[in-house]
């Protein structure tokens, strides 16, 4: 049987076939879509294009996946509004690599792939926190690069690869992003970060932002390709409560009293294709909130570079 999301999209087409490409593919066939693939790689699946063009014509999709490396993403923004599409669209994150100045025909239709805002636990986490006053926000995201993709050699993966938009501050951006939309952007932030490891990558493997923004003037982010025991954890003070949030283990904690929560691997995904067949999306990271986030980003680097505050 069909899921409702097909008979809205009765079309997609996924732009690039690594291993997220492939996990949207496999969650939009599940949902009964007719999902098409652009890649500039030779396939041996059907319904592959190795032409956008092609493909556009072809699959005539009302929506689009835009999956390849970060370094690849603007060039491809740019040929979908030169071939006019007219659907929406998704972007994976991060938006870019590097700031741009690039504003597209139809910005309204872009939302950008940060799918832990619908994780249960960054939601519920955002409603409890619904008219608190918060005293410090503190996040760490740790996950050894070599562990990370089992079958792939980390040194050959874009991750490790500065040129093709790698490195701990934009792949593991999803945590910058939750964390400025529960506190309602940046004001200024300073950061430490860079590669410390013996990892054989050009990219950063650590970095460490303090942030002030409009709900919470002490706000520490801390990522890295380092940790051997994956961790993904929330620590949020306010004037009344400790709320913590285990993302790995599935735990959200207020005060002494805790709770599990375990959900299936592709749930926020699946989660989000959804909101984004619906007219106005509720939870999907816009253009301009993706855009404003690599701001942060090259504004963290800089940071981080001359040692100083940036502010926004």
């Amino acid at each position: 049987m069909s899921s409702p999301l097909s008979k809205i999209t009765p079309s997609a087409l996924v732009v690039g076939y690594g291993s997220i490409g492939k996990r949207h593919v496999e969650i939009l066939q599940k949902q009964g879509v007719d999902v098409a693939v652009f890649s500039r790689r030779t396939l041996s699946i059907s319904g592959s294009f190795d032409d956008l063009s092609t493909a556009l014509k072809i699959n005539k999709p009302s929506y689009i996946v835009v999956a390849n490396r970060t370094g690849e993403h603007l060039e491809t923004l740019q040929e979908l509004d030169r071939l006019q599409y007219k659907g929406k669209f998704l972007v994976e994150k991060p938006l870019f690599s590097d700031q741009q100045v690039y504003i597209p025909k139809s910005p309204e239709k872009i939302r950008v792939a940060y799918n832990l805002r619908y994780h249960p636990l960054i939601q519920r986490l955002r409603t409890a926190l619904i008219g608190q006053k918060i005293c410090t926000f503190q996040v760490y995201v740790g996950q050894y690069l070599p562990d990370w993709r089992p079958d792939t050699d980390y040194r050959k993966s874009y991750s490790a690869d500065k040129n093709a938009g790698g490195g701990a501050l934009l792949d593991l951006s999803h945590d910058i992003d939750y964390t400025t939309w529960i506190l309602g952007g940046w004001e200024r932030v300073a950061a430490q970060g860079g590669r410390v490891s013996d990892l054989e990558i050009t990219s950063d493997d650590t970095f460490s932002l303090m942030l002030e923004t409009p709900r919470c003037a002490h706000v520490l982010v801390h990522m890295n390709y380092l940790d051997r025991s994956s961790r993904r954890e929330i620590l949020v003070n306010t004037t009344t409560q400790t709320l913590k949030v285990d993302l790995v283990n599935g735990t959200f904690q207020i005060d002494n009293d805790q709770e599990y929560s375990t959900i299936e691997r592709n749930e926020t995904y699946t989660a989000m294709h959804e909101d984004m067949q619906t007219s106005a999306p509720e939870y999907a990271c816009t253009y301009e909130q993706g855009m404003d986030l690599i701001n942060l980003i090259a504004a963290a680097r800089t940071a981080a570079d001359k040692k100083i505050w940036i502010p926004k």
